[in-house]
C-alpha cells in the first residue's frame, strides 16, 4: 500500500510473489469490482471519513496504488471544513515544502506554492481541508503525502460510497455515522466499512460490556456486522507512507476480509486476515491505555532502560490478565497485542502524550485532542476499561486473599492511570510510586492467576457464554 505512483513497477500476486508492470494492481481492482457487482463505466467509490494521520495515510496509499485507474475507481476523503492553520504551523509547513524538492516542484506545477508563501508572511489563512488537497495532513505536517480529492460535505462524500474507511477517533465515530445513516436511508446496496479506529467505550447496563467503533457503526447505520471490518496492526502512519515495511490484520466476516486483504496488500504493507473482529479491535484500544503510562515513566526516569523495562513487565502482565477476561483463547492474541504495544511505546502519540504530561509541557486541562497530534485515544480508553473492570458482577478470585475482587483490583497500573488521568487526584509522578510499591506483586504471579483460572467473560464483548 505504500510507494509512489512511479514505484508501482513491482506488484504482488495473491500468493505473495512479485510481478512487474501495473497488471497486478489492475487485476486486484477488477477482482474486487466484480465481487461488489460493478459494471463497466461505474467506478468503485472509496471514501475515507476522517483525515487524521492514519486515515489520511491509508487513503493516500490507496490513491497512489489505484488512483491512476480513474475509470475503475474513485478515491476521496472527507474532513470537516473550517479548521484553520495557525501561523506557527504555516511557517513550519513552508519550511517542509522548501526542504523537499519534489514537493516544491509539485506545488509550483499546480500553481499552489504562492498561497504557502502568503501564509508564512501572515497575509493569508490556510485551512486544513485546503492543504490536504495539496498533500498535507494537519496532524502529520512533516510527512507530505500525495494530493487527495477532498470533500467537505459529508452527504456528498458518502451517499453513493461502496467502501467507507472510518479514520475517525472512536470518540467521534458514533456521532458522524449517525449523520451518515440519514444519507443511506434510500440506498439499495449495502456499503462495506473498514474501521481504523482504536478506542473503546464502556456500557454498564443491563450488563457490563465494551462498545467498539465497529459496533457503534452497526448501531448507528444498521449496516450488518458482516459488512463492517476492523484493520489494525503495529503501524506508525508516517513510516508506512515512507515505505517502511509493515503489516496489519483485517478482521471480520470471511466474505469481505479475504478479498480486501488481497486488495490492500502491497510490497511494503502486508495485510493478513482474521475472523475475530471484536477481540482484535478491543486489543487495539487496550495498548493505548498503557502507552500513556510508558511515556510518563520514560520522562520521569530520564529514559532509564531499567525503569522502562520494569514498567513494561507490569503493564504487559495486566494486559495478559485482561485478555483472559475478554478472549476464550487469549494466547492467540499475544503476538499481535505485544507487537502493537511495542510500536506504540516506541513512537505512538499516546506515549508521547504521557511524556509531555510528565514534563509539564501539556496539562490535563488542555483536553485529549492535541494540536498536531489529533485525538489521544488512550485517555477515554483508561476510563472505559476502569469502569468495566470495576463492576462487581465481573468479580474474579484473588488466590492471595482467598476472596472475590473486581478485576481492576488486580491491575494496579490501570488503577493509577485512572487516578492520574480521569479523577485527577494524583500527579503523573504517582505512576512511579505505583511501580515501586513494595506490595506490587511479581508480574509472573498475575499471569499465573490468569492462566490458572477460567476468567473468560464472553458478556464483556456482547457474546453468548
Amino acid at each position: 500500500m505504500v510507494g509512489s505512483t512511479g514505484d508501482m513497477n513491482q506488484n504482488v500476486h495473491s500468493n505473495g510473489s512479485l510481478k512487474n508492470g501495473n497488471g497486478g494492481i489492475e487485476e486486484k481492482l477488477d477482482e474486487l469490482r466484480r465481487l461488489m457487482g460493478k459494471v463497466e463505466g461505474d467506478p468503485l467509490r472509496i471514501v475515507g471519513v476522517g483525515a487524521g494521520a492514519w486515515g489520511s495515510v491509508f487513503t493516500a496509499t490507496l490513491q497512489e496504488a489505484y488512483g491512476s485507474l480513474r475509470e475503475k475507481v474513485l478515491i476521496r476523503i472527507w474532513r470537516r471544513p473550517g479548521r484553520t492553520v495557525d501561523r506557527a504551523t504555516a511557517e513550519h509547513l513552508f519550511e517542509v515544502i522548501n526542504s523537499r524538492e519534489d514537493v516544491l516542484r509539485r506545488l509550483i506545477r499546480r500553481c499552489a506554492y504562492l498561497k504557502y508563501v502568503e501564509a508564512r508572511l501572515g497575509d493569508r489563512t490556510l485551512h486544513a481541508d485546503e492543504i490536504l488537497k495539496d498533500g498535507f495532513c494537519l496532524n502529520m505536517i512533516d510527512t507530505p503525502i500525495c494530493p487527495l480529492k477532498v470533500v467537505t460535505n459529508l452527504q456528498e462524500a458518502v451517499w453513493d460510497a461502496d467502501i467507507v474507511i472510518n479514520g475517525l477517533p472512536s470518540t467521534e465515530t458514533r456521532e458522524v455515522f449517525e449523520e451518515i445513516s440519514k444519507y443511506w436511508k434510500e440506498r439499495i446496496t449495502v456499503p462495506v466499512i473498514i474501521s481504523l479506529a482504536k478506542g473503546v467505550e464502556a456500557e454498564l447496563g443491563p450488563e457490563p460490556r465494551i462498545i467498539t467503533p465497529t459496533l457503534m457503526i452497526n448501531r448507528a447505520t444498521g449496516v450488518p456486522m458482516e459488512n463492517i471490518l476492523y484493520l489494525g496492526g503495529p503501524n506508525i502512519a508516517s513510516e508506512i507512507y515512507n515505505k517502511e515495511y509493515a503489516n496489519a490484520r483485517i478482521c471480520g466476516a470471511e466474505k469481505w476480509r479475504k478479498p480486501l486483504a488481497k486488495f490492500l496488500r502491497q510490497p511494503h504493507f502486508i495485510v493478513w486476515d482474521n475472523g475475530d473482529l471484536v477481540t482484535h479491535e478491543v486489543m487495539g484500544g487496550l495498548k493505548n491505555v498503557y502507552a500513556i503510562g510508558a511515556g510518563m515513566v520514560a520522562d520521569l526516569t530520564k529514559e532509564s532502560a531499567t525503569s522502562k523495562s520494569v514498567y513494561f513487565a507490569h503493564c504487559t502482565s495486566e494486559m495478559i490478565f485482561i485478555t483472559h477476561l475478554l478472549a476464550e483463547e487469549p494466547e492467540r492474541l499475544a503476538g499481535p497485542l505485544l507487537a502493537d504495544t511495542y510500536v506504540t511505546l516506541l513512537k505512538g502519540r499516546n506515549a508521547w502524550y504521557g511524556q509531555k504530561l510528565a514534563e509539564g509541557e501539556l496539562s490535563l486541562e488542555m483536553g485529549d485532542s492535541i494540536k498536531g497530534k489529533g485525538m489521544i485515544q488512550g485517555v477515554s480508553a483508561v476510563k472505559a476499561f476502569y469502569e468495566l473492570l470495576s463492576q462487581s458482577s465481573l468479580n474474579v478470585p484473588n488466590p492471595e486473599e482467598n476472596k472475590l475482587v473486581a478485576p481492576v483490583e488486580l491491575c494496579p497500573i490501570l488503577k493509577m492511570l485512572h487516578k492520574i488521568l480521569i479523577i485527577r487526584e494524583s500527579p503523573p509522578q504517582a505512576i512511579l510510586e505505583a511501580l515501586r510499591d513494595e506490595t506490587m506483586n511479581d508480574p509472573r504471579d498475575r499471569i499465573q492467576i490468569a492462566q490458572s483460572h477460567v476468567f473468560y467473560k464472553p458478556s464483556l464483548l456482547g457474546q453468548l457464554p
